[in-house]
């Protein structure tokens, strides 16, 4: 290579980094060098360094976005589809649940998941194993205990911002309601839940744990019509997933308390 060869090559490694920064590409900044170093070494044509380079940029820009989505969801991050245990709650189908997890057109066309059962069945894990698998899909989700989101709707309506709340909420396509029954009405005023689920009716989807059937949820709604409205929006289109079985507290306890009266009787 001649002097004026070389040194315009050295001009454009110097250059490079720069505009890499400047188009804000940092895996293609952080990587290039080495990769150029090996086409070099190893005769790739153009197109292929140039691939090779794109595809690292892009995975790399997948993954962050993916570890973003997570840290905005706010799921609890140990409960996946893959750790749950479908073989305790035989009454859920583990091939409509992986299809729900795939999306199978429910969330474009704002439908609802709602789980009931009684405490410790895994209703929170199986909706949050979902919630996970559709981030990996490319969807936004927002898991939120109910009691807490009815607090922060209440001090956004208090600060009379509850539209611009909303509005910030609308972002997210899917929004977990954990705990559904233990959000009170003497506790705060919850008619900004009956708020969040009509702005959502059609449009965007929701899913909702709850312990206590839908009889009960005059306990969360100021009244009985806003319980029947609500009720009504939700169920129009739901998916809804009975898991009435024995807790998994329970059940882990059981060979525990069989232990201690053995060894009581043999004492």
């Amino acid at each position: 290579m001649n002097t004026i060869a070389s040194a315009r090559t050295a001009a454009d490694a110097a250059r490079l980094p720069l505009m890499l920064g400047e188009l804000r590409l940092p895996t293609m900044k952080r990587l290039w060098a080495d990769l150029a170093e090996q086409s070099n070494r190893e005769g790739w044509p153009a197109e292929r360094f140039l691939g090779v380079l794109l595809e690292q940029e892009v995975n790399e820009r997948e993954t962050r976005r993916l570890a973003r989505a997570r840290i905005d969801s706010q799921l609890p991050p140990d409960k996946s589809l893959a750790s749950f245990d479908f073989d305790a709650v035989p009454a859920v189908s583990k091939a409509h649940v992986t299809a729900l997890a795939e999306a199978d057109g429910w969330l474009a066309q704002g439908h609802n998941l709602l789980a009931f059962g009684p405490p410790g069945v895994g209703k929170t894990h199986l909706i949050a194993g979902i919630g996970h698998a559709l981030i990996d899909h490319g969807y936004k989700v927002l898991f939120v205990r109910t009691s807490e989101l009815v607090q922060r709707l209440q001090a956004a309506r208090r600060d009379l911002r509850l539209p611009n709340e909303l509005a910030k909420l609308d972002r997210f396509d899917l929004i977990i309601l954990d705990d559904l029954s233990y959000a009170r009405r003497d506790q705060a005023e919850t008619s900004v839940l009956f708020e969040l689920i009509a702005e959502r009716y059609e449009r965007k989807s929701i899913a909702i744990t709850a312990n206590a059937p839908f009889s009960a949820w005059d306990e969360v709604f100021p009244d009985k019509a806003m319980t029947i409205a609500a009720v009504d929006r939700l169920v129009h289109h739901a998916t809804i997933l009975e898991m009435n079985v024995d807790s998994y507290r329970r059940r882990a306890a059981l060979p525990a308390r069989r232990q201690r009266s053995a060894t009581t009787t043999t004492q």
